[in-house]
């Protein structure tokens, strides 16, 4: 398993690093040498999930550029997959009728938001003239999927954050917060763990007993699971924007970004983030932290924690609503 993800790792990094080399070195007229540098770093930097260019304007200077950006798009979106749903692509990727809950919760959510991300972005920014309004057609519509791609936890940017319209920040948050898929290199509460809770909501809508997926029943353990963590998350960012609106005297829809990306790993920002206190820094490298390792070791304690319970206590049903 371990070389199978350095495989991949190593293959897709290779690859994208040699198409950004070329478009360094050919198409931007850069030294052969300082080109390689560039290519490896960002394709790295990509696959990784990790969103650091080499450029004071990290990747604004490239809107227009397919060359740069779809690759490293490619990259994002490879390493958010997660390796088991790569794993299995790879073993059965002609056989769809094979693979498991996860590679279809994972493969449709990615599509899903990537397509809905891309469309809510252009909708609200595509005649702002600080951000899309002054691209043609072709940048706008790459610059609204590059975007869309960057909040599933990879921190690029194309364009200026801190010029976007505050809705486009909201819905952003949105994706940052669900993330890209798990046992990957995206951070976020993962998109099974929305997916979950998707179909669980369309079962009790349509007054089902059990919560059906591709054909299969769910665990209800999973459903707990994915409730617990979902809330869990809410109840830290909220808590933790509160603090920093306590300590600064900035609104609220940059904090909220700024946190959630912060918990999210990936890495946005609106520009406030050197002006915010020490504390304040402080507070968002925790969350960085509880962001990272939080949602998978919990999942692992709640799944550990699971045993047999030889009773079962008399049903009562609260007032719901």
């Amino acid at each position: 398993m371990l070389l199978g993800v350095l495989r991949i790792t190593a293959g897709t990094e290779l690859v994208v690093a040699v198409l950004l080399t070329l478009r360094f070195a050919v198409g931007l007229g850069n030294p052969w040498g300082h080109s390689i540098w560039l290519g490896f770093f960002h394709s790295i930097s990509a696959f990784n999930n990790a969103g650091f260019a080499l450029f004071s304007d990290n990747l604004m200077g490239f809107v227009g550029d397919p060359w740069i950006c779809l690759p490293i798009a490619a990259a994002i979106i490879i390493g958010g997959l997660g390796f088991p749903v790569l794993f299995e692509l790879r073993r059965h990727y002609r056989r769809p009728l094979h693979w498991t809950m996860n590679t279809k919760l994972v493969l449709g959510g990615t599509v899903t938001l990537l397509a809905g991300g891309t469309s809510f972005i252009c909708a609200l920014e595509w005649t702002n003239p600080k951000t899309l309004g002054v691209l043609s057609t072709a940048d706008k519509l790459l610059a609204g999927f590059f975007q869309s791609v960057m909040t599933r936890t990879a921190g690029f940017n194309s364009l200026d954050f801190g010029q976007m319209d505050p809705a486009s920040w909201l819905g952003m948050d949105i994706l940052m917060f669900i993330g890209g898929g798990p046992a990957g290199t995206a951070g976020g509460l993962k998109i099974t763990t929305f997916a979950v809770l998707f179909f669980i909501l369309l079962t009790e809508i349509q007054g089902g007993a059990a919560v059906n997926v591709f054909g299969k029943r769910l665990s209800r353990s999973v459903h707990r699971q994915a409730i617990t963590i979902v809330l869990l998350a809410v109840a830290l960012v909220i808590g933790s924007t509160m603090a920093l609106m306590l300590m600064t005297d900035i609104g609220l829809d940059r904090l909220l970004f700024e946190t959630i990306s912060a918990f999210a790993t990936v890495g946005l920002s609106t520009g406030i983030t050197a002006t915010l206190p020490p504390a304040g820094q402080l507070l968002l490298v925790f969350l960085m932290f509880i962001g990272r390792l939080g949602p998978v070791t919990l999942a692992s304690a709640l799944a550990l924690r699971a045993r047999p319970v030889m009773y079962e206590f008399p049903k009562e049903r609260p007032l719901i609503g």
